[in-house]
C-alpha cells in the first residue's frame, strides 16, 4: 500500500495541489456528443503566403498527433510534484515513484495485458522493437513483412530475418505467413513482427489470425500498434500476441516515451537493454579468483531490468493520463467519428479524376484515419508545399519511413524528377514520394472538409505561388 494514497491522480497529489485547468472539458465530457476532442494546438493560426492568416489544419496525426488538452493539464498538474523515481527517500520522490508505477498498472490495463505480462516505459515504437530484438533468444528466427515501418521493419537485421513480399488481401497475409513458417526449421524460437494499422494506407491488418498462425507453427508474434492503439482499443489477451509496443506522441501525449509489453521470460533471461542504475539490483567488486578487480551484478526480474538510467516519468504519466482519456471518451465514439471523417475524406478524393489513393487491401478495406495518395501532374512535395502555404494545411509528403511498401505501392506511378521538392533518386532509378493525410479524435470536421476543399482546388485552378527547392524541400518562392 503506497504511503501517499492521493498519488493516484495528479490533480489530487496532496490537499493543496493545483486544479486541473477548467479552459477545457476533460476528455470524457464529449462522451455523449459528436464532437472532437480537446486537443492542444486548436486555435494556433499560421500565415498564408496569398496573404492573411487562417486556423491551421493538423492533419498529420500519423507522425505526431497532437497533445490532448487533458493530458496537458495533467501533466501541469503534477509538474510541481516532480521528483526522481525508485531511488529518492523524500516525498516528492516517493509520491512521483508511486505515480510512475500506477502508471504502468494504467497502461497494463490499457492494452488488456495478462496478469504475467510485463509493461517497460521505453522511448518510442522504434526503441521498443529494438528492446526486444535484443533480448532475442540464440537462433531465433524473424518473419517480417516488406510493407513494415522502418520502425519494426529494421530492428531484425542482426537475426536470422525472412521478409515477406506485400500480401494484397488479408487473407494472403495469412496464407504467406503460414507457408513461411512452415518452411522454418522445425525447432528453435521464432517471431513474427507485424503492424496493427499501416501508417501508409490506414488498412488494419488481421493480427488475431496472424497471431493463430504464429502459435500454431510454434512462433510468437509482435504486434506494431504504434497506428493503431490511438484509433482503436488494443488488447493483447483478446488478440493473443505476444508483445505490444506503441508510442506516446502518436496517443496523444507528449514528451518522447513508449511501451513495451507482453511476456517476462525472453525479458528476464536476456541482459538487460541498457547497463546501469535501476536495472542492477545489486554491484560488487570482484577481489579474486578469474577476473578479479572486475565487477559482479545482479540485475532486477522486473520491467526494471530493461529500464536503466532515470526514467522519463512525466512521458510515462503523460501516456498513462492519455490511455484514461481515452477510455473515459469511449473508443466506439471515437471510432464511429474517425470512420465519418475517413469516408468524407476518401468520397471527396474520389471526385478528384485525377488522385490516385494507394491500397493493399482495396477500398472496403476497414481502415483508421490515415490515407495516402498521388496527383496526376504533380510532384507529392509541391502538392504538399502548396497546401501548407496556400491553405493552412499540414500533411505530410514522402515515401513516410516505409519506402518498401511505398515503392511497391506507386509501382510505376510518374513523378517528374525535376518539380520542385522532388527527392534525388540514386542513378537508374525514378523519384518517387507520396502525400498522407492522417487524422484522429482531435480532429474538427472543418479540416477535413477544408483539405478536400484544396485538393479539388488546386488540381482544377494550379497553385496561385510559385516554389523551389530548398536543401530537398519544396519551399514557397520569396
Amino acid at each position: 500500500m503506497s504511503a501517499y494514497p492521493n498519488a493516484a491522480a495528479a490533480t489530487t497529489v496532496t490537499p493543496s495541489a493545483p486544479a486541473a485547468s477548467t479552459d477545457a472539458a476533460p476528455a470524457g465530457a464529449d462522451a455523449c456528443c459528436d464532437g472532437p476532442l480537446p486537443v492542444l494546438g486548436r486555435d494556433v493560426t499560421v500565415p498564408l503566403v496569398t496573404g492573411g492568416e487562417v486556423t491551421y489544419a493538423a492533419l498529420d496525426y500519423a507522425a505526431s498527433a497532437p497533445a490532448l488538452q487533458r493530458v496537458w493539464d495533467d501533466v501541469a498538474a503534477y509538474a510541481p510534484y516532480y521528483g526522481s523515481v525508485h531511488r529518492g527517500a523524500g516525498y516528492l520522490s516517493q509520491l512521483s515513484t508511486d505515480l510512475f508505477e500506477q502508471s504502468r498498472a494504467t497502461v497494463h490495463e490499457f492494452l488488456g495485458c495478462r496478469p504475467s505480462d510485463q509493461v517497460i516505459f521505453t522511448r518510442s515504437t522504434t526503441d521498443s522493437l529494438n528492446l526486444l530484438a535484443q533480448v532475442l533468444p540464440a537462433g531465433c528466427q524473424v518473419f517480417v513483412f516488406e510493407t513494415e515501418h522502418h520502425a519494426s521493419l529494421l530492428p531484425w537485421r542482426d537475426a536470422r530475418v525472412t521478409y515477406l513480399n506485400a500480401p494484397r488481401t488479408p487473407e494472403q497475409a495469412v496464407e504467406t505467413l503460414e507457408r513461411a513458417l512452415a518452411d522454418r526449421e522445425p525447432y528453435g524460437p521464432a517471431l513474427v513482427c507485424v503492424t496493427g494499422a499501416s501508417n501508409v494506407t490506414g488498412e488494419l491488418w488481421p493480427v488475431r489470425e496472424l497471431a493463430a498462425a504464429a502459435h500454431a507453427h510454434g512462433a510468437r508474434i509482435v504486434l506494431d500498434a504504434a497506428q493503431l492503439a490511438p484509433h482503436h482499443p488494443v488488447s493483447v489477451t483478446e488478440l493473443d500476441v505476444d508483445w505490444v509496443a506503441f508510442s506516446g506522441h502518436k496517443l496523444y501525449a507528449p514528451f518522447g516515451s513508449g511501451v513495451l509489453a507482453g511476456r517476462a521470460d525472453w525479458l528476464q533471461e536476456a541482459e538487460p537493454y541498457l547497463a546501469g542504475g535501476g536495472a542492477s539490483r545489486k554491484v560488487t567488486r570482484r577481489v579474486s579468483g578469474e577476473g578479479a578487480g572486475g565487477v559482479d551484478v545482479e540485475w532486477h526480474t522486473t520491467a526494471a531490468r530493461h529500464e536503466a538510467g532515470s526514467p522519463n516519468v512525466i512521458g510515462v504519466y503523460s501516456i498513462a493520463s492519455a490511455c484514461r482519456a481515452l477510455t473515459e471518451a469511449g473508443f466506439d465514439r471515437l471510432v464511429a467519428r474517425e470512420q465519418e471523417l475517413v469516408r468524407r475524406v476518401r468520397e471527396g478524393l474520389a471526385d478528384v479524376p485525377e488522385v490516385r489513393i494507394l491500397s493493399l487491401f482495396g477500398d472496403d478495406a476497414p481502415r483508421v484515419g490515415v490515407i495516402s495518395f498521388v496527383v496526376d501532374g504533380w510532384n507529392s512535395s509541391h502538392f504538399a508545399a502548396a497546401l501548407s502555404a496556400e491553405y493552412g494545411i499540414g500533411v505530410r509528403d514522402g515515401l513516410f519511413c516505409a519506402h518498401p511498401l511505398v515503392r511497391t505501392l506507386l509501382g510505376s506511378e510518374p513523378q517528374e524528377p525535376g518539380e520542385c521538392g522532388a527527392p534525388e533518386a540514386a542513378p537508374g532509378e525514378r523519384s518517387l514520394n507520396a502525400i498522407r493525410v492522417s487524422f484522429g479524435a482531435g480532429t474538427p470536421d472543418e479540416h477535413v472538409e477544408r483539405f478536400v476543399g484544396a485538393v479539388r482546388e488546386l488540381v482544377t485552378d494550379g497553385a496561385k505561388w510559385q516554389y523551389r527547392t530548398e536543401e530537398g524541400r519544396c519551399v514557397p518562392a520569396v
